[in-house]
């Protein structure tokens, strides 16, 4: 009888072990930690590594911030304003540092703000299957709050408008909430 509990015993760890540590990641992964939201016109709204920052045509600026699977995945508000849309487009899953992933599922916002329209564009990577918006259409958020989740690692674009300069460069860290994005 003792040698048949102490086999259920072994196999009771060896599941419990994985299935422990795989809760642990799991609880880590989604961490949603208490920010003090930086003084700013414009904050990051994702935590990660500043890619790219491309002027484009009509005079504004990409920042593009790609969030790693260790980063908090929880975005946040650039500015103050009013969610003037939340719209899904569905597409493909290629790792979010790569060109091709300009096609992945996305979900592009814009909030009437004091700067007038900002777009930030919250893109799946090749692990993340869903983008969870927190907010809908018309609501006011302040800036910092929390607005969405992308889950397992992708990217966060934001346009900013003529005029506004970049603060930050290609390679530096960024926190939601903490990292400032325009000089000003």
């Amino acid at each position: 009888m003792s040698l048949l509990r102490a086999r259920r015993s072994g196999a009771a760890k060896a599941v419990a072990v994985p299935a422990t540590a795989l809760a642990a990641g799991m609880l880590w992964f989604f961490r949603d930690p208490e920010r003090e939201i930086a003084q700013g016109r414009v904050i990051s709204p994702a935590d990660g590594v500043v890619q790219s920052i491309m002027p484009w045509k009509d005079g504004r600026t990409r920042v593009a911030i790609f969030m790693s699977p260790l980063n908090v995945h929880v975005n946040r508000a650039p500015l103050a304003g009013t969610v003037t849309s939340v719209e899904h487009i569905p597409g493909g899953f290629v790792p979010a540092f790569n060109k091709e992933s300009e096609n992945n599922e996305r979900v592009v916002w814009h909030f009437d703000t004091e700067l007038g329209d900002i777009e930030m564009v919250q893109i799946a990577g090749a692990v993340a299957r869903r983008i969870v918006p927190y907010v809908p259409q018309g609501t006011k958020v302040e800036q910092g709050e929390r607005i969405g989740l992308i889950r397992f690692g992708s990217r966060v674009d934001i346009y900013l408008p003529e005029g506004v300069e970049v603060d930050v460069e290609v390679g530096q860290k960024t926190v939601a909430g903490v990292t400032r994005i325009d000089r000003g």
